[in-house]
């Protein structure tokens, strides 16, 4: 009678672990973190240079070229402006200079 009794003890106890149990766990099992895509959160946060691009001195397509930015080269956001033709022009400040590059092409 005793070990009847404990055997049904120990039947409800696995049944109570192998339902209540899993529902702690995490679906899919032991939790992997996903790294974080950061985005810029306000459009004067610090930005990369995709691609070579030049700084113009003014923010017009035909203003003169000042300097080039090589890629990879981080960019500071200074300003932004919409000029006459509708195009939005940015002010970025780089390692050696200031200078206006069309938002199109950060």
């Amino acid at each position: 009678m005793l070990a009847t009794r404990l055997h049904g003890l120990r039947t409800l106890a696995l049944l109570g672990f192998a339902l209540v149990g899993p529902a702690a766990l995490p679906a899919g099992g032991a939790e992997r973190r996903v790294p974080e895509v950061r985005r810029r959160q306000h459009w004067r946060d610090p930005i990369t240079a995709p691609a070579r691009i030049a700084l113009h001195c003014a923010p017009q397509r035909r203003a003169p070229v000042i300097d080039q930015v090589c890629s990879g080269q981080p960019l500071r956001v200074m300003r932004r402006w919409w000029g006459d033709d509708g195009r939005c022009w940015v002010q970025v400040e780089a390692s050696s200079r200031r200078g206006w590059l069309v938002e199109a092409e950060t």
